[in-house]
C-alpha cells in the first residue's frame, strides 16, 4: 500500500519518489558513505532527530508509521535507486515514520548535514530531492500519516488555535470533531479525559496533552530539539513574516550563522491571506501560506535554523553583546539581530469582542475558517489588502460577505485588482463609512449589528462570522529604552533617526554611540535592524518586507566588517 494520490501531475509518482540515474548517484558518493545493511534492520523510526539520508544501490526498504494499537499504516516502499527522507530532513525535526530494511543490500548514507551541503551546491539534485520532500510532506498531511491526534470542537476557540498552528507549521495530524464524531467519547474514555479538558492532543502515540498551549504543544512534537542556544550567532532574525524569511534566505546563502525566531507560524500576518496576487512572479496568485512553507524551506535548505513557538520578551543591549531573552528564560546572544516582528491587525473598541475570538470573531481567513462559515453570512471589517483578499476568498462559499469599510472609498489602501473583483461581486456587499456597534450572542456569536457612521442609520444581520482586519499596530514593547520609535511605536531606521538626538538624552533609549551614521535600516543600536511592517515610513506590501529582508543582510554585513 502506498500512499492515495490525487490527478494532480505534481502528485505524480514520478516526482513523489523518483529513482535517481547513475549519473546522479554518482554525485551523491562523494558526500556520503556506502553502508551494508541486513533485513529487519530499522534505519530510523520515529521521534529520531538527526536522522540520515539514504540512497538504495541495492536492496529494498519499508516506510510505515506505527500506530497506537501496536500496528502499522505501509506508506510506501524504497527500490534500487529510491532515495529517503521528507522535510524534516531539511528542518532538523523528529521523524514522523519507521524506515526497515526488507532485503538486504548496500545503501548510501548521508548526514544532515551532508545533505544540506549537498544540495546547496547541486542544482538538478536539490531540485529533484526538495520536490519529493515537499510532495511527500503533503502527502503525509493528506493521508493524515502525523504523530498527532488532537480531539476539539468547532466551537472551541482554543481547538481553531492549535488547528492553525498545526496547519500553519504543515505538521501532519488527525483532527476528531467532537461534534459529530460518534466514537469519539470511547477515545476520550480510553485516556479518561474530561469534556472540560477539550481540546485534547494525542501526542507521540501516547502523551495525552489537555487544553494545551502552543509552546507546550511544540515541545512535545520536538520542533526546537536541534536548536543550541549556548553559541554566539552571526545573526538572529526576530520574525518569519515574508521580511524575516528573505533575510533567513540570504543570510543563510551568503554562510552566517542565522537563527530565526517566531512566535507562532511561518509566514507573519502574510501567511493567513488566501491569495496574494500581485507578488512578483505568481500571475496566477500563491496564498500566504504556500509562500511561507516555500520560503522557509529554501531557508533551511541554506542552513538557518528556525526556532518556533518562542516570543522574545527582552533585548538586552547594554552588555558588551546583544541577548535575546526568551519566554522560556533562555538568552541567546547574537552580533547582529534583524528585527521583523511585523504589526497586528488593531481591535476595535467592541463591547463582548474578547468573549467571541475565535468563536466567531477570527483575525485571519484560511481554509480553517472558511470550513467553519460554511455557506453562511460573514462579515469582513477593513478596507486593505488583506480584508479585500479575505471577501473574495470567502464569497467562494459563503451565502453573502458583508464588508465593512470605515471610510468613504477604498482606492487609497486596496489595490485596483481586488476592488474590482470586490464591486463585480454579487455575493459582497460592500458598506463604506461603516462599523460595527454591537456583537450580540450566547456560547456563539449569532448576530452583528453595525453602523452607517454618515447617517446614523443601524443595519442588523444574523452574521455568526466576523473577520478582523482593521488597521495595525507592531509588536515592539520589548524594545522599549533599547530603540528608537515613532509615537506609535514602530522603529526609526536610517534617516528617520535624524533629530532624534533629544529622545535620547532623555533616557528614552541608547543613544547612537558610533561616528558613523546609521545605514538605511540600522536602528539607533549599531548592528541591530528593522524589515517589514514593524519599521516606520515600510510599504505595506509583500513584496517590498521581501526587499527589505534581503537588503538587511547586505547591511549586516557591512556592519559587522565594522566592529
Amino acid at each position: 500500500m502506498a500512499f492515495p494520490f490525487s490527478a494532480s501531475a505534481l502528485d505524480a509518482r514520478t516526482q513523489l519518489f523518483p529513482i535517481l540515474t547513475p549519473e546522479q548517484i554518482d554525485r551523491i558518493r562523494s558526500c556520503g558513505r556506502l553502508r551494508n545493511v541486513r533485513k529487519g534492520e530499522v534505519l530510523f523510526k520515529p521521534n529520531d532527530t538527526n536522522i540520515s539520508f539514504f540512497v538504495v544501490l541495492s536492496g529494498k526498504m519499508e516506510i510505515v508509521q506505527p500506530d497506537m494499537d501496536g500496528g502499522e499504516r505501509p506508506v510506501t516502499t524504497h527500490d534500487a535507486g529510491g532515495f529517503t527522507g521528507e522535510i524534516t530532513m531539511i528542518s532538523g525535526q523528529r521523524c514522523l515514520v519507521l524506515g526497515r530494511v526488507t532485503e538486504a543490500g548496500e545503501f548510501l548514507e548521508l548526514t544532515g548535514d551532508e545533505l544540506r551541503s549537498l544540495v546547496a551546491r547541486d542544482a538538478e539534485l536539490s531540485e529533484i530531492l526538495l520536490r519529493a520532500f515537499i510532495l511527500r510532506r503533503l502527502e503525509l498531511i493528506r493521508g493524515g500519516y502525523g504523530n498527532v491526534i488532537l480531539m476539539g470542537s468547532r466551537h472551541s476557540a482554543r481547538t481553531l488555535e492549535l488547528r492553525e498552528f498545526l496547519s500553519r507549521n504543515a505538521y501532519p495530524y488527525t483532527y476528531v470533531d467532537l461534534d459529530t464524531d460518534r466514537d469519539a467519547q470511547a477515545l476520550l474514555d480510553r485516556f479518561q479525559v474530561r469534556i472540560s479538558e477539550v481540546p485534547v492532543v494525542i501526542c507521540n502515540r501516547g502523551g495525552v496533552l489537555r487544553s494545551p498551549s502552543i509552546q507546550s504543544l511544540a515541545d512535545c512534537l520536538g520542533f526546537n530539539t536541534a536548536i543550541e542556544d549556548t553559541h554566539l550567532r552571526d545573526v538572529i532574525i526576530v520574525g518569519a513574516g515574508p521580511a524575516g524569511l528573505a533575510a533567513a534566505v540570504y543570510a543563510a546563502s551568503e554562510g552566517l550563522d542565522v537563527l530565526v525566531i517566531e512566535t507562532t507560524a511561518p509566514g507573519g500576518q502574510a501567511g493567513s491571506s488566501s491569495k496574494i496576487e500581485n507578488y512578483l512572479g505568481f500571475p496566477t496568485g500563491i496564498s500566504g501560506q504556500e509562500l511561507a512553507a516555500r520560503a522557509t524551506t529554501q531557508a533551511q535548505k541554506f542552513g538557518a535554523n528556525m526556532m518556533i513557538a518562542r516570543s522574545v520578551v527582552r533585548l538586552d543591549c547594554g552588555a558588551s553583546r546583544y541577548e535575546l531573552v526568551l519566554d522560556s528564560g533562555e538568552s541567546l546572544g547574537a552580533r547582529a539581530i534583524v528585527i521583523a516582528t511585523g504589526a497586528q491587525y488593531n481591535k476595535p473598541a467592541i463591547a463582548n469582542l474578547e468573549r467571541f475570538e475565535g468563536q466567531g470573531v477570527y483575525y485571519g481567513a484560511t481554509y480553517i475558517e472558511s470550513q467553519l462559515c460554511g455557506e453562511e453570512e460573514v462579515a469582513v471589517v477593513g478596507g486593505g489588502n488583506s480584508a479585500g483578499q479575505a471577501a473574495v476568498f470567502l464569497s467562494q462559499t459563503s451565502r453573502k460577505v458583508h464588508m465593512l469599510v470605515r471610510g468613504a472609498e477604498l482606492a487609497s489602501s486596496m489595490s485596483r485588482y481586488l476592488i474590482q473583483r470586490i464591486t463585480e461581486n454579487p455575493r459582497i456587499e460592500l458598506h463604506l463609512h461603516s462599523e460595527i456597534t454591537a456583537l450580540e450572542g450566547g456560547s456563539r456569536l449569532e448576530r452583528v449589528v453595525w453602523q452607517d457612521r454618515q447617517t446614523g442609520a443601524l443595519s442588523a444581520g444574523a452574521v455568526r462570522h466576523v473577520f478582523i482586519m482593521t488597521g495595525a499596530s507592531p509588536r515592539t514593547e520589548w524594545l522599549r529604552g533599547c530603540v528608537a520609535m515613532d509615537e506609535r511605536g514602530f522603529i526609526l531606521t536610517g534617516r528617520d533617526l535624524e533629530g532624534t538626538a533629544q529622545s535620547a538624552a532623555q533616557g528614552q533609549y541608547r543613544p547612537w554611540p558610533l561616528n558613523r551614521a546609521p545605514l538605511m535600516l540600522e536602528t539607533s543600536l549599531p548592528c541591530v535592524f528593522a524589515v517589514g511592517d514593524v519599521r516606520a515610513g515600510n510599504v505595506k506590501r509583500v513584496a517590498s518586507a521581501v526587499g527589505e529582508g534581503a537588503i538587511s543582510i547586505h547591511l549586516v554585513h557591512r556592519a559587522l566588517a565594522e566592529v
